[in-house]
């Protein structure tokens, strides 16, 4: 009879991943509703939408938010049912109100053996939930646990969940916006050891156990380099002799050298991973790199996996107690990070192009006949602009998303899903440089010496923090004032560019703004006085705050940027050319177009629309219309426009700053 065969148990390694979300301010840019909001956090694997959600397992309140009794409903609370944590309630009253909520949640989330590592990432979930003032007590509450009121949503990716601190802007949706400055921390934790039977499986476990511990080595130096980043950021020096201690294990440092891809120090660290930032490309060649290492032993193994969890453990609390005792001072760091990042990632959203346009001047000699027949002879050839360049460049787009699209971009970033959820809803920037040059220009490199360029780093940070803090060194309390004017168009509202005035300030939330409402129920007249009198607005408002900055500190300069929307562009360009301007116009920064007739309306393919024309021409008189077609004057040198683009005054840099 044969003897019975003892099974030895085997180890089964399992990690935790755990995601800190550091809730800091609530911003109310331009919500709708006053009222009570809330916010609500979940945490799950990107591929398991109605299960493996993150159980909350810290919460740390920081300070208590800085509002009176009436405008706090409640405490914050955890959601066993569906593992969500809410903050506390508070009360919206007005716009640019700022809400500290200064609290730390942390998510456990079980690697589960189910879960694809190589390609799966986690959705970190905010939702706005919104409750109305007129209600109390439990009418409330029951609002509160109705529908959220908006939902932005981030990826963290494969890449990321082994090590990252990042900013992470919150800002819902156009018709809820917010500013919600939270940090997103991710580590790679230690979990347990459990003991399976059975001979079953046994070596694809080894294969996994061993993957698992690589993935704590990594976690591990990517921890350690991004404490050593922070303590230089925030001047914090950080107590490193216990783990010096345990760094010295002997089976550790034989693990270390046998995988051959990691050094202790981190200097080798991502070797083997694929440098292009794309998901699904290393899975296969580090299976076959755990491969090598069988002849560990179990319980060296073990002891690698207990060895570098208990110094990522003790790596995450240094950080911890760092975050708590530094908060203010890390937030801004990662913010200054996560801005100098969005440069190369916004960056595949926008294609450059060259196009270089020969210089005409219209022969302002001849008679007046010579001149009617001139301007007639270009109505024809000129303004009857083919479609091919519109078509192109849709085409181009078009492509440009879907190669996009097929993208699964694996890097150490957090990913906003309003933008990379569904990439083929996003709009491409098409950027056309162009460049007035001679007919007979034979040499480029002679003619880019007279043309500003739009470089990507001033179109979304302007000059840099490291820049403009060298300049003001000496002077730290001198402020640049800032100021950007949105002009609507014809009937509009002072309103009708809210939308991108909120944008501009999620970009730089110190900027001061002007809704300008002087020519709000005033378009229909002539171009020149509605420039006068927005430009007595501005110099009025511009004064003000000079006032304002220099009774509180030193005023280093100023930049004056415009904001117009369709007739609303020429009125800022008649308010830049008056006279009453002319002090202001070396302070001029920065001009957005937003669909802007800069040519007038001469010529439309479009019959309703040529027939609104001819009857706010004819029967109702608008002046500005006539200035628009050129037809304010029979010669043509003589109209508004054309003497408003023989100016030559207008801001030359193009780009939000």
């Amino acid at each position: 009879m044969p003897r019975a065969v003892k099974v030895q148990p085997a180890v089964m390694l399992e990690a935790v991943q755990e995601v800190a979300v550091y809730v800091h301010r609530f911003h109310n840019l331009d919500l709708f509703k006053q009222g009570w909001y809330r916010i609500k956090i979940t945490v799950r694997w990107e591929d398991n939408e109605n299960s493996a959600f993150g159980i909350p397992a810290r919460i740390v309140q920081y300070e208590a938010p800085d509002l009176d009794q009436s405008s706090i409903c409640g405490v914050w609370k955890i959601d066993d049912t569906e593992n969500s944590f809410s903050t506390q309630t508070f009360r919206i009253k007005y716009a640019r109100q700022d809400v500290y909520l200064c609290m730390m949640v942390s998510f456990n989330l079980s690697r589960s053996k189910s879960v694809d590592l190589t390609t799966n990432g986690v959705i970190l979930k905010f939702e706005l939930i919104y409750a109305s003032t007129l209600e109390n007590g439990a009418d409330v509450q029951a609002s509160l646990d109705a529908s959220p009121a908006a939902i932005h949503e981030f990826r963290i990716p494969p890449k990321a969940l082994l090590g990252l601190h990042s900013y992470c802007p919150v800002h819902f949706d156009a018709l809820h916006a917010v500013l919600v400055d939270v940090s997103v921390h991710v580590s790679l934790l230690k979990a347990a050891t459990a003991a399976s039977k059975g001979f079953s499986g046994v070596a694809s476990q080894d294969v996994k156990d061993i993957m698992l511990v690589r993935a704590l080595l990594d976690s591990r130096n990517l921890l350690l380099e991004d404490l050593r980043k922070i303590n230089k950021a925030v001047n914090e020096a950080i107590d490193t002799s216990d783990f010096v201690s345990k760094m010295n294990d002997g089976n550790l440092i034989n693990f270390v050298v046998r995988a051959n891809d990691f050094a202790i120090d981190g200097d080798n660290l991502g070797q083997g991973k694929p440098q292009n930032g794309l998901e699904g490309g290393n899975g296969t060649q580090n299976i076959r790199d755990a491969e090598k290492l069988h002849s560990l032993s179990q319980n060296e193994l073990l002891d690698c996996f207990h060895s570098l969890g208990d110094q990522l453990y003790y790596l995450w609390k240094i950080f911890l107690k760092i975050h708590r005792e530094n908060k203010t001072e890390i937030l801004e760091f990662l913010r200054n990070t996560w801005a100098k990042d969005r440069k190369s990632e916004w960056s595949i959203w926008m294609m450059y192009s060259k196009v270089e346009m020969p210089h005409h001047y219209i022969n302002s000699g001849g008679s007046d006949e010579s001149s009617k027949r001139g301007m007639h002879k270009r109505v024809a050839s000129l303004w009857k602009l083919p479609e091919e360049p519109l078509e192109a460049a849709i085409s181009c787009a078009e492509l440009h998303r879907r190669s996009i699209a097929q993208m699964r971009i694996n890097n150490r970033s957090i990913q906003d899903m309003q933008i990379f959820g569904d990439p083929l809803r996003i709009p491409v920037v098409l950027v056309e440089r162009v460049m007035n040059v001679p007919r007979r220009s034979t040499s480029e490199i002679s003619l880019m010496r007279h043309v500003g360029f739009v470089d990507s780093h001033s179109l979304t940070n302007g000059p840099s923090s490291d820049t403009l803090s060298k300049k003001s060194a000496p002077q730290s309390y001198v402020r640049v004032l800032k100021i950007v004017v949105f002009v609507h168009g014809f009937q509009g509202h002072h309103l009708d560019l809210r939308l991108v005035r909120n944008q501009w300030l999620l970009i730089d939330p110190k900027v001061e703004f002007l809704m300008s409402e002087v020519n709000e129920d005033k378009t229909s007249g002539d171009f020149k006085e509605m420039g006068h009198r927005l430009a007595q607005e501005v110099i009025s408002f511009v004064k003000s705050k000079m006032d304002k900055v220099t009774k509180y500190g030193i005023l280093g300069d100023i930049k004056l940027s415009f904001v117009g929307h369709s007739m609303g562009n020429l009125i800022i360009r008649a308010a830049i050319a008056d006279s009453s301007m002319e002090p202001y116009l070396r302070h001029l920064h920065t001009y957005v177009s937003v669909s802007g007739p800069h040519l007038g309306y001469i010529y439309s393919s479009n019959s309703l629309f040529n027939s609104g024309m001819w009857f706010l021409k004819k029967l109702k008189g608008t002046q500005c219309i006539h200035q628009l077609t050129c037809t304010d004057d029979p010669d043509l040198q003589k109209t508004f426009l054309y003497k408003l683009c023989k100016v030559g005054k207008c801001p030359t840099k193009v780009g939000i700053k």
